[in-house]
Formats: C-alpha cells, sequence, structure tokens
C-alpha cells in the first residue's frame, strides 16, 4: 500500500482486481479543497486504458514487479513473442499492451521485460534504439527552412520523421516511446 501522493509514472497498482501500470501521473492541488493525484493507467492483460482520480492520502495497492532480460524474436499481428535468456522459456505479449514502441526493435535484440508471478507484464523500453534508414528522399537543393522534416523508413519498417540533411543508409537514433528522432550515431 502507498499513498496516492507518492505514485509515480511506470509503477504498477492493483485495481478491480487487475493489474493496471501508470501511463501518466500529475499531482493537482486545487486553491480549495484536498490535493489529489490524477492518473492514467493501462491493463496490462487487455490494454484498455482509462483515468483515475485519487485523492493524495488514499492508499492504493501497488505491485512489485521484478524486470527480467528477454530476447525480442518476433510478433504476429496480435502478439509479440521473446525468450527468457536463462531458462529458453517462451513467452507472449499482447501487441495492445506493448503499443507502438514494438515498432523500434529489431528481431534478436534483447529487452527488459517486467515479469509478476512468472506471467510477463509489459516491456521496459530503453531511452533510445539505432537503427539504420532504409529508405528516403533526397532533400531538394534549396530546402534550407528552419526545423524542416521529411519521412524516413528505418530497418523495422516504422516510418520516423528526420531533418532534411539525413541520407539513406545512415544509422540514427529514435526515442521509442514517442518515436521522433533524437540524432545521428
Amino acid at each position: 500500500m502507498k499513498p496516492a501522493g507518492n505514485l509515480k509514472r511506470g509503477e504498477f497498482v492493483l485495481y478491480q482486481n487487475d493489474i493496471w501500470q501508470l501511463q501518466k501521473t500529475e499531482f493537482y492541488s486545487p486553491g480549495k479543497g484536498s490535493a489529489v493525484m490524477r492518473t492514467k493507467m493501462k491493463n496490462v492483460t487487455n490494454g484498455k486504458s482509462i483515468d483515475m482520480t485519487y485523492k493524495s492520502q488514499e492508499s492504493v495497492e501497488t505491485v512489485e514487479v521484478a524486470s527480467t532480460e528477454m530476447q525480442y524474436l518476433y510478433k504476429d499481428t496480435e502478439n509479440a513473442f521473446f525468450m527468457d535468456q536463462h531458462s529458453y522459456e517462451q513467452h507472449t505479449l499482447l501487441l495492445s499492451v506493448i503499443g507502438t514502441i514494438i515498432n523500434f526493435f529489431k528481431e534478436g535484440e534483447a529487452m527488459f521485460v517486467y515479469v509478476y508471478n512468472d506471467k510477463p507484464l509489459s516491456i521496459r523500453p530503453p531511452a533510445s534504439v539505432q537503427l539504420k534508414i532504409t529508405e528516403t528522399e533526397d532533400a531538394a537543393r534549396g530546402d534550407t527552412v528552419s526545423n524542416a522534416k521529411k519521412e524516413a523508413i528505418v530497418e523495422t519498417g516504422a516510418k520516423v520523421m528526420v531533418p532534411l540533411f539525413i541520407k539513406q543508409g545512415e544509422i540514427i537514433s529514435i526515442n521509442p516511446e514517442t518515436g521522433e528522432y533524437t540524432g545521428r550515431v
């Protein structure tokens, strides 16, 4: 149990006999009345998101989860498949639970998966991933508008907006949570 005022993004809570991951937390203190914690939670079993508001002193049941390194194998239309690198057990996670960050991961990469009672819940995305650009148009001469962007396709098939000076074959750094270009490697 933990006071709602101390909740942080990324933590797991028990709500309606199900485990939810906090996607967003915002402490709000109105001029009068008691302070509240506004949260956006995502269900780890079906990917459904809800907004929830707690009074700051209200007790919330948190769930302690382990972070285990697993190898990302592949994905199909509904699931992503991972393998525990120690026991060689395969696990599946719904794509609706993982979200769009899966589009930035290469097959065979190691990543951390949140596990509770030997059941995978969600993944812990890295701060950035490095991917090679497989397709993009060359910038036309004279395109010098500040912060101008063009679309590029990276080796995983995901589309990313990049600055005009980026060329095909270059390796770039991307924030997988936002899908934004963060720099050249």
